[in-house]
């Protein structure tokens, strides 16, 4: 498998534990670290793996029911680093109440060994 399918590989495993609601896979997925970095759409920066597993724990608890699509723009691949930029289509039920918006998402990985680990998770919200 290239370089860059083994991160589209990881891309598609972020979604897939973020729309089964996840941690344990969710958890996996992540580089651990205390320089990893999560951007929520229209929310402040968390820094650490501590703080990003805590805001995926509270979106999954006040969450119901998720269902994403993803439309891939460019995967890039320089070394043991690599981005996804990407458009994410989020349906979210959260109690009777259900939205769909959709984000401008950068995903940056760090292969770390023979595995590609999410460091860097951003997301911007599209209107219109």
């Amino acid at each position: 498998m290239s370089s860059e399918q083994s991160v589209v590989t990881a891309n598609e495993a972020f979604y897939r534990a973020f729309e089964k609601k996840d941690l344990e896979a969710m958890t996996a997925v992540w580089s651990q670290g205390i320089n990893s970095l999560c951007i929520h759409p229209g929310r402040s920066a968390i820094r650490g793996w501590d703080g990003i597993r805590s805001s995926w724990e509270a979106i999954f608890q006040n969450t119901s029911y998720l269902e994403i699509e993803t439309d891939i723009v460019r995967v890039e691949v320089n070394g043991d680093l690599a981005y996804v930029v990407l458009v994410e289509t989020v349906l979210q039920v959260t109690g009777k109440r259900q939205s769909k918006a959709q984000s401008a998402a950068t995903n940056i990985f760090e292969r770390m060994g023979q595995k590609w680990y999410l460091v860097h998770h951003h997301g911007s919200p599209l209107l219109g």
